[in-house]
């Protein structure tokens, strides 16, 4: 196994699909609402920032994992499900991965601090949001939503990359994420639910049965479709922004019939695939609907 596999995979580098096409969304959006005079002067102006922002989303993403990987590298030597981990399992030394965190920690502040004064003002306390949920679940079984939170900065940070200032949108979107990340990352703790009553770590589905867990990833769901409506209702009027937004909420609903109090074995599927499917079909669709408007 070389290297970049290696920590390809202590990160969970696939898993960027989560959060990536909510920043181009917002990205795309922000792009098409600037000012005439400086889309004219350099049309081209759009794809150094472009790279800058995908750039700082893989920074942030390897400080995220490779910290919670670092940070819970003794309970997952615990847990039977986690043992086979990069850390736990000797493939890369603790120290290897600090490094690795610290170095792309340097990267993330350094790219964004070239992109405006506002992202590099705010780069070091995006840091701090991602690292910080790698604890909560230490003490809270609201950690499901801190991760949430770790997502939503993407669309927020792309739009503000881009006008240097917040605005409603991006934060709808922000809103969307928190939530469908929330929902979803309880239906992957349910995979721990009886270690973690062991183990005395907060989750919603170590502190609640699995029905009322299931309950309330579904109310959360809710507010990302209602989020979801509310930030097509500020678009521009698009069939393909309206097929974008349909097919997310149906692969939303096959969540959650795909997984229920008395059938988990989906929940590789649900968490993984569909939620990668729905991101991304929401993105394209959306995207091709901003540029044909």
């Amino acid at each position: 196994m070389n290297t970049i596999t290696k920590y390809a995979r202590l990160v969970k580098f696939s898993h960027t699909i989560f959060a990536m096409p909510f920043a181009l969304m917002s990205f795309v959006y922000a792009v098409k609402s600037s000012p005439e005079n400086l889309s004219q002067s350099n049309p081209w102006w759009w794809i150094t920032l472009l790279v800058q922002v995908v750039l700082c989303m893989v920074f942030a993403r390897n400080v995220a994992m490779g910290f919670n990987r670092w940070a819970d590298r003794k309970i997952d030597a615990r847990n039977p499900r986690t043992a086979s981990r990069e850390i736990p399992a000797g493939v890369i030394s603790p120290r290897a991965a600090l490094w690795f965190v610290a170095i792309n920690a340097i990267l993330f502040v350094i790219t964004a601090s070239t992109i405006n004064a506002l992202t590099a003002a705010l780069s070091p306390v995006a840091l701090g949001v991602v690292m910080a949920y790698s604890y909560c679940k230490r003490f809270t079984s609201l950690a499901h939503m801190v991760l949430g939170l770790s997502l939503a900065i993407a669309p927020v940070g792309a739009y503000i990359a881009v006008t240097g200032e917040f605005a409603l949108v991006p934060c709808i979107l922000a809103l969307l994420v928190m939530t469908w990340c929330g929902s979803f990352d309880i239906i992957y703790a349910l995979q721990d639910r009886e270690f973690d009553q062991q183990e005395g770590l907060h989750s919603i589905p170590s502190k609640f049965s699995i029905r009322t867990s299931l309950y309330i990833s579904i109310a959360l769901h809710v507010v990302s479709i209602a989020a979801l409506a509310w930030f097509v209702y500020l678009m521009p009027r698009s069939i393909w922004i309206w097929i974008g937004a349909a097919i997310f909420t149906a692969i939303i609903i096959l969540e959650h019939c795909l997984v229920t109090p008395s059938r988990q074995r989906n929940i590789g599927i649900a968490f993984g695939t569909l939620n990668g499917l729905a991101s991304t079909t929401l993105a394209t669709f959306v995207i091709i609907g901003l540029l044909t408007a």
